[in-house]
């Protein structure tokens, strides 16, 4: 049945009507006559090239991988300033928010889970994730896209390049270079919350050194809808008190500062990255009870030295890369609010149920590998490193601890008194460190005129689970002039967080050093179709199965606690459809749809949480060589409860988006961009994470912005 068809019977008539106009448009022109060869080979040869999924730039048709790729064109286009904003428009991936300091959830196919430790994020081939929980933090998913030069991403596993976490899928930052910016620029940008950025970047030489140099600052106070019950209302009904400060906004401020700089020459490059969030709201609350003072602050510092030289020997690349980065993450947090659990202890919590956890990491890696082309139609790639995670520091205070009183009020926070320095008898982890040594094989073959068949196994060693193999295949056939098709498997893993490993006194989640790693296996087919006349169309679909999911399993009675088990099992299939069309030089549509299906074995019932349909529809209009307008609009469709959630299924929305650009002004020296965002006030709403916020999480009404920039060559 065809796709608006589909939308149509769902009730979805404004995205069916996009998704049949576009259908529609590219039929015709595909029969009809153009010469905008030379526009089209620009857009679908060089520009069309992906590294991430086997290590080496290749044809984005030709890589054995269900892969994207975004430029920074695209991002300016349709008037992204964060990577959530991004990642949205890629086929099948779907960014969710966690209710605490709405972390973004990536979903892939959907696997979901709150903290993502189920996707691998890298900055220019590097992991970004915290040991601690297996995320990327609070700040991560607002990351700015100015020093942003293209991302990569592959739907479906990585784990036998990119080794562990590269499980759903991996998402590659690749930053800018002084190649991609000459001279000096600088912006600004106001619009909605007060919001207020700043923003300059340098590209040039400084004596023989390439270098780019990169500094943003992001100001908000975050959008301000109300969430009109929390956990505190509930506990109010059962204990008879009056504490919850709902109905109240979420709590959204956010300070963040990102600077880059990359520094090259011959073969050696250095990069450096410093990411800080000061002040940064707690969203929904920690405990789902609102939190209107809570705030946490984080540090990221960065820094890799890289060495890439593809003629080093005969037939021979040589590549290297030495890197460490620094996370501090610091929380203020009022679990409950003043009054909480005042009718059990009167006066016990005059401040709130107060807890401040803080965790310091250190990362240390190195990575050496070689491409070897000496064997006729093979390339061999080949390589091993180590790296060491280290959960450093851990500090906590709090005024509460943990005790069970029985029916009616089982587990409760018992007062203290006041605030107590509990790091040193009773922190919530405990502080841990692991090595990981690793080596993997890759062979790409060429066996046959229009057939490559690609091999790959990775080995990797932990010191505190043990060792993981996963392998790949991938057999692309260049079916003909046009079409290209993909058969491909995969095997890949998740390693457990030390959140998961060694919570010792966390009130409600108890950690399991017996634990091993989750595992997926992925059969996934594709068909990418260049059809001519600027049509390009793409399908893909899938099959998958997760084994020994690591969930909190409540323990037996007496106890209220929930341990880290290997418990969960997961299968899911669907399918992911492209289909872009440059009718002119100055007009391109574009848009993508996906389906995904996936059931819990253990309650033999879906997931939850993750879209079952995901619609996207885009179009670009250059209306003069200085302007151009980009609208989109997002559509999510039937998401469904977890299970034993009893709540009716979460809205449907269809967000629209609409960007005027303008490039080259006043002298060729200046831009602007004035960008709206949810245009039409759609009322847009993220599941949250129980019936404890029955009404979910909502996302930002209408927004808008005004950016200004100026170059100085």
């Amino acid at each position: 049945m065809p796709l608006e068809n589909v939308l149509k019977r769902r009730g979805h008539y404004i995205v069916a009507t996009l998704f049949s106009t576009l259908g529609g448009f590219a039929s015709f022109y595909v029969s009809a006559q153009t010469d905008d060869e030379a526009a089209l080979a620009e857009i679908y040869g060089s520009a069309e090239m992906v590294s991430i999924a086997t290590g080496i730039t290749q044809p984005l048709r030709q890589s054995p991988a269900i892969a994207s790729v975004v430029t920074a064109e695209d991002m300016a286009a349709i008037g992204a300033t964060e990577l959530n904003e991004v990642l949205e428009t890629i086929p099948g991936l779907h960014v969710g928010v966690s209710g605490v300091g709405y972390k973004p959830i990536f979903s892939v196919r959907g696997i979901h889970t709150q903290s993502n430790p189920q996707i691998l994020v890298l900055i220019n081939g590097l992991p970004i994730k915290n040991v601690f929980d297996g995320s990327l933090g609070s700040s991560w998913g607002r990351m700015p896209v100015t020093g942003i030069a293209r991302i990569e991403v592959i739907r479906g596993p990585g784990s036998a390049l990119y080794g562990a976490d590269a499980f759903s899928g991996v998402i590659n930052i690749i930053t800018k270079t002084a190649a991609d910016v000459r001279g000096l620029e600088v912006g600004a940008r106001a619009g909605s919350f007060d919001r207020n950025d700043q923003y300059t970047q340098w590209g040039g030489d400084v004596g023989g050194f390439a270098s780019y140099f990169y500094l943003e600052r992001q100001r908000s106070d975050g959008q301000s809808r109300t969430i009109t019950a929390d956990a505190q209302t509930f506990l109010d009904g059962v204990l008879g008190s009056n504490a919850s400060v709902a109905p109240a906004a979420v709590n959204l401020n956010a300070d963040n500062i990102e600077a880059r700089a990359d520094i090259s020459r011959g073969f050696w490059r250095l990069r450096g990255g410093y990411q800080e969030v000061n002040d940064i709201g707690v969203g929904a609350g920690v405990a789902q009870a609102l939190d209107p003072t809570g705030r946490g602050d984080g540090r990221r510092l960065s820094a890799d030295l890289s060495y890439d030289n593809a003629s080093f020997g005969k037939s021979l690349g040589l590549t290297g890369t030495l890197s460490y980065y620094n996370v501090e993450n610091v929380a203020r947090l009022t679990l409950f609010p003043p009054g909480a659990f005042g009718t059990v202890f009167p006066g016990g919590f005059p401040n709130g149920v107060i807890g401040n956890p803080d965790v310091y990491e250190r990362h240390y890696r190195g990575e050496l590998s070689a491409l070897y082309t000496g064997i006729d139609k093979h390339r061999l790639r080949l390589g091993g490193g180590y790296r060491k995670e280290d959960l450093y520091k851990v500090e906590e205070s709090r005024n509460y601890t943990v005790v069970d009183l029985g029916p009616p009020f089982g587990t409760v926070p018992f007062p203290l008194g006041g605030l107590v320095d509990v790091t040193d008898v009773a922190a919530f982890v405990r502080e841990e460190n692991r090595t990981v040594a690793y080596a993997f094989l890759q062979d790409e073959w060429n066996f046959r005129r229009d057939w490559t068949l690609t091999a790959g196994l990775r080995m990797d060693d932990y010191s505190d689970f043990g060792t993981t193999l996963n392998p790949r295949l991938a057999l692309v056939w260049q079916t003909s002039y046009t079409l290209t098709t993909k058969l491909l498997y995969g095997r890949a893993f998740r390693a457990p967080s030390f959140g998961e490993l060694y919570n010792v006194n966390n009130p409600a989640n108890i950690g399991n050093p017996s634990l091993d790693p989750e595992t997926i296996d992925t059969v996934e087919l594709g068909f990418d179709w260049d059809a001519g006349r600027g049509v390009r169309a793409a399908v893909n679909v899938f099959y998958y199965r997760m084994d020994d999911i690591i969930r909190f399993s409540t323990d037996p009675a007496p106890a209220t606690s929930a341990t880290a088990q290997n418990t969960g099992k997961q299968t899911g299939y669907g399918l992911e459809a492209e289909l872009s069309w440059q009718a002119s030089r100055r007009l391109r549509l574009s848009g993508n749809y996906a389906y995904q299906k996936s059931t819990d074995e253990a309650a033999d019932d879906d997931v939850g949480f993750a879209p079952t349909h995901l619609a996207y529809a885009r179009a670009d209009w250059t209306f003069t060589p200085q302007w151009g307008v980009s609208s989109q609009a997002v559509g999510v469709f039937d998401r469904k409860r977890a299970p034993g959630d009893t709540r009716s299924k979460v809205d449907d929305y269809v967000s629209f988006d609409l960007t005027l650009r303008g490039q080259r002004l006043f002298g060729d020296d200046w831009g602007m961009r004035l960008s709206a965002r949810n245009l039409f006030n759609s009322d847009v709403r993220e599941p949250s994470a129980s019936a404890l916020i029955p009404n979910d999480l909502p996302m930002a009404g209408r927004n808008v912005f005004l950016e200004l920039s100026k170059a100085f060559p």
